[in-house]
C-alpha cells in the first residue's frame, strides 16, 4: 500500500517498480499478460528514475510532516511555569504497573527554569 507521507510503496522507492504477487502470477493479471521480453529497457528506465521518485517521496514526505507538526501545534496548549510554582510530573510507567496506579508524581517545586518548556524540579520537602 501506498504509504500517506511519500505517495509510494516502500518496495517502489527501493527498487523503482511494484512487487508481483503470487495471486498476480496465478491469475495472469494484466501486467503480467502484457509482459513481453523487451521489457529489460523498460525496466532499465525504471531504474533511471528511481532516484527521481526517491527525491519526490523526500519532499512529500517533509511536506506530510510539516502539515502534521502544525496540526499537534494547533491543538498544544503551552504551559509557563515560574520559580517556586508547585507542579505534578508525568510518571512513565515502569515494569508492573496496573492502569489504576497514578501517572502523576509530586508535587514538586520548579526551582530553575532551563529553557522554553523545561524546568529542575525539587520534591516540595526539600
Amino acid at each position: 500500500m501506498p504509504k500517506e507521507g511519500t505517495g509510494a510503496t516502500p518496495f517502489h522507492l527501493i527498487y523503482g517498480g511494484e512487487a508481483v504477487v503470487p495471486v498476480e502470477v496465478r491469475v495472469e493479471s494484466n501486467r503480467l499478460q502484457h509482459y513481453v521480453e523487451d521489457n529489460a529497457e523498460r525496466r532499465l528506465l525504471e531504474l533511471d528514475l528511481v532516484d527521481e521518485s526517491r527525491a519526490k517521496a523526500a519532499i512529500l514526505l517533509m511536506a506530510y510532516r510539516q502539515r502534521m507538526k502544525q496540526n499537534y501545534n494547533r491543538r498544544v496548549i503551552p504551559r509557563l511555569f515560574q520559580v517556586g510554582n508547585l507542579v505534578w510530573k508525568k510518571v512513565k510507567p515502569i515494569g508492573d504497573v496496573t492502569k489504576l496506579e497514578a501517572p502523576w508524581a509530586g508535587p514538586f517545586k520548579v526551582v530553575e527554569k532551563l529553557r522554553l518548556g523545561a524546568y529542575y524540579l525539587e520534591d516540595e520537602d526539600g
